[in-house]
């Protein structure tokens, strides 16, 4: 009797890395890609149609965010696994998609040799964090002052952090606003929180700082995002 083939569900706005992601499972005997979206509406809408056993969600979508999805799997208790793929900065994004319910993270750069032993080690039951973000959460976890993060960035909310990384892109308030569909005050209210958790006295200094960390993950002093 043939083993039914796990069902995976790529959210993923990257045509060709979405192709190459397919072609990668699809040639494991085990596995399949039944679906896949490029942003969290047309997640739920194949999540409703596929039921998939696994899901696979870059963070950075159209219009919204592999995290933001996470979360509501898990308040919608789907009980489907999620396995977060991103080309963002790890350690800054890595303990975000565990706090919001994900059950591993893996970056694109080493998503095509190790995304199949990620997927095999998730649908174990297990969470999947290679080596070196393992021990940088257990650090963090030891060494993490009771007054909040040791990072500037690390005392961004989720919500925060993805306005701040639009604003790095070049977006305007308006057209965050109009992406994350949320009022243009709402934004307004997170980016005046972004400066007083940053020290920052005006917009301008707010736009070059994202600007700069967007094009080089460091914050303004040179010290690398955590």
């Amino acid at each position: 009797m043939t083993e039914t083939k796990k069902k995976i569900l790529i959210v993923e706005d990257h045509p060709i890395f979405r192709w190459g992601l397919s072609e990668l499972i699809n040639q494991e005997p085990d596995m399949i890609v039944c679906g896949d979206a490029t942003d969290v509406s047309g997640a739920w809408k194949a999540i409703e149609r596929l039921n998939p056993d696994l899901i696979i969600a870059d963070i950075t979508l159209e219009n919204s965010d592999g995290i933001d999805l996470t979360k509501e799997v898990n308040r919608r208790n789907k009980n489907i696994p999620v396995l977060i793929l991103s080309m963002h900065d790890q350690f800054l994004y890595a303990e975000r998609a565990l706090h919001a319910g994900a059950r591993g993270y893996i970056m694109k750069q080493e998503a095509m040799e190790s995304v199949v032993t990620a997927i095999r080690q998730v649908l174990a039951g297990k969470i999947y964090l290679n080596e070196t973000v393992k021990d940088r959460i257990l650090f963090n976890l030891t060494d993490r002052p009771a007054g909040g993060g040791r990072f500037p960035m690390d005392r961004l909310t989720d919500r925060e952090l993805e306005v701040f990384r639009m604003i790095g892109k070049g977006f305007s308030t308006r057209e965050i606003a109009s992406k994350l569909h949320l009022s243009i005050k709402t934004i307004g209210t997170y980016r005046e929180r972004i400066k007083e958790k940053f020290n920052l006295k005006h917009a301008n200094e707010l736009v070059r700082y994202a600007v700069h960390w967007a094009k080089t993950g460091k914050n303004s002093t040179g010290a690398s995002s955590p």
